[in-house]
């Protein structure tokens, strides 16, 4: 670097001889939950291109870098593994979903023919933001997938229920905390309970809940207990 002088003498901001800089060109854009924000925003995709300076001036390319996204609102770089996380409007869509998928599996697995557990499903799908759920149009979906896979109620938990159940979880365990896995199963068994104890059935969909969500078998276990103790 070089030492400049100002006009009274004095020692002037270092000149910078060598340096790098990288130009930046967009390749993409979209929607995704900035961590530096902490909300949905929208964002470009980058790839650069580095090159030396001397004394501010571009002068011989140092290769490529990135590609990085750049939030449109902190303008922050973050790799693009980013995108992988869903944004807050997605997660709901995503949370909501499985929480409706579980309710239709333990309905499915012999809860149907119960007033009180179409009562306690419809109530748990509203809340998880299905907000015109009823009771009616639950019995409806499940005697119609019955209908579609020939699916007798009150039998163990098969591959096609199996398939939904881990289309509808596995993407959204990974983002969700021990304690947020553990509710979405807790309100299978609650379902499952509203008329009785557990039957054979539901114990198996529910075994294959807690399978998709990740959760250890013994927690499966163990959770399923603590459901069946009146709080």
């Amino acid at each position: 670097m070089l030492q400049g002088r100002g006009r009274n003498g004095s020692a002037a901001r270092p000149v910078r001889l060598l340096g790098t800089r990288t130009a930046w060109t967009a390749v993409g854009d979209g929607e995704f939950f900035c961590p530096g924000c902490g909300g949905d925003r929208n964002y470009q995709r980058l790839t650069g291109r580095r090159r030396f300076t001397l004394l501010g001036v571009p002068v011989a390319p140092r290769g490529d870098t990135g590609p990085v996204v750049e939030c449109a609102a902190c303008r922050r770089h973050f790799g693009t593994d980013v995108l992988d996380h869903p944004t807050t409007t997605r997660f709901s869509a995503m949370l909501r979903d499985a929480v409706h998928t579980v309710a239709l599996a333990v309905l499915a697995a012999g809860g149907t023919c119960s007033r009180t557990s179409l009562e306690t499903a419809a109530a748990t799908v509203r809340a998880a933001g299905f907000d015109d759920c009823t009771e009616d149009q639950l019995e409806a979906l499940v005697e119609a997938l019955a209908a579609d896979t020939g699916r007798v109620y009150g039998r163990p938990c098969g591959a096609g229920l199996a398939i939904e159940l881990h289309e509808a979880l596995e993407p959204l365990a990974p983002h969700l905390a021990p304690a947020g896995r553990e509710s979405i199963l807790l309100q299978g068994a609650r379902i499952a309970l509203a008329d009785g104890p557990y039957t054979p059935a539901e114990r198996d969909a529910l075994t294959t809940v807690g399978a998709a969500l990740t959760i250890c078998a013994d927690d499966v276990t163990r959770l399923l207990a603590a459901a069946r103790t009146p709080s």
